[in-house]
C-alpha cells in the first residue's frame, strides 16, 4: 500500500521546484507495469485520522508493506507515529524533498525511528525505490533500518 498525506494531491500545482511536477497518483499509475506481478494500492488523504484508520486497516497483515508520505503529519502527529509503532509489516518514510535541508522545523520527523527506512529529497523517484525495497524486505531481514536522502538537493 502506498498512503500519501495532507496536500500531496497539489503535487505539480504547489511549489513545482521543490515538490516536483508529477503528482504521485499518476507516477504510481505509470508504475503498475514496471510492478506487474504486486498489486500496488495508492490513497491519499487530508486528514489525520482517515491515514491512522488506512494504516491500521493494511498494516496487520492485508498488505505486505506500507510506502508512507505523512506530509506535514511527519513533523507533528505522535498519533501517526503510535500507530506505525505497532503495525505487523514494515513501513517506508518516503518524502519528496529533501526535509533534513529544509525548514528546522521539517528536519524532525516523529515516523523515523518507528519506520524500516527512510527515503528523502528523490522526488516521486522515492516511491518506486521504496517499493523495490519492501520487495527485497520480503526476502530478507525486515528488522534493519537505514536512510537515504539525496544530499545534493540539500542548501
Amino acid at each position: 500500500m502506498i498512503l500519501d498525506g495532507p496536500n500531496l494531491n497539489l503535487v505539480g500545482v504547489r511549489n513545482p521546484k521543490i515538490y516536483g511536477t508529477i503528482n504521485p497518483a499518476d507516477y504510481i499509475n505509470q508504475l503498475v507495469p514496471v510492478f506487474h506481478d504486486v498489486e500496488l494500492i495508492y490513497m491519499q488523504t487530508n486528514h489525520e485520522g482517515g491515514m491512522i484508520d488506512l494504516l491500521q486497516n493494511y498494516g496487520f497483515g492485508k498488505a505486505d508493506g506500507i510506502v508512507l508520505n505523512a506530509g506535514g503529519y511527519t513533523h507533528t502527529s505522535v498519533a501517526l507515529r503510535d500507530c506505525v509503532e505497532v503495525l505487523s509489516v514494515p513501513v517506508i518514510e518516503v518524502h519528496l524533498s529533501d526535509t533534513l535541508g529544509r525548514e528546522s522545523f521539517r528536519r524532525h520527523s516523529y515516523l523515523t525511528e518507528v519506520c524500516k527506512e527512510r527515503i528523502g529529497g528523490l522526488g516521486v523517484e522515492g516511491y518506486k525505490l521504496a517499493i523495490e525495497k519492501l520487495l527485497k524486505a520480503g526476502v530478507e531481514n525486515a528488522s534493519e533500518r537505514s536512510i537515504v536522502e539525496n544530499v545534493s538537493e540539500r542548501s
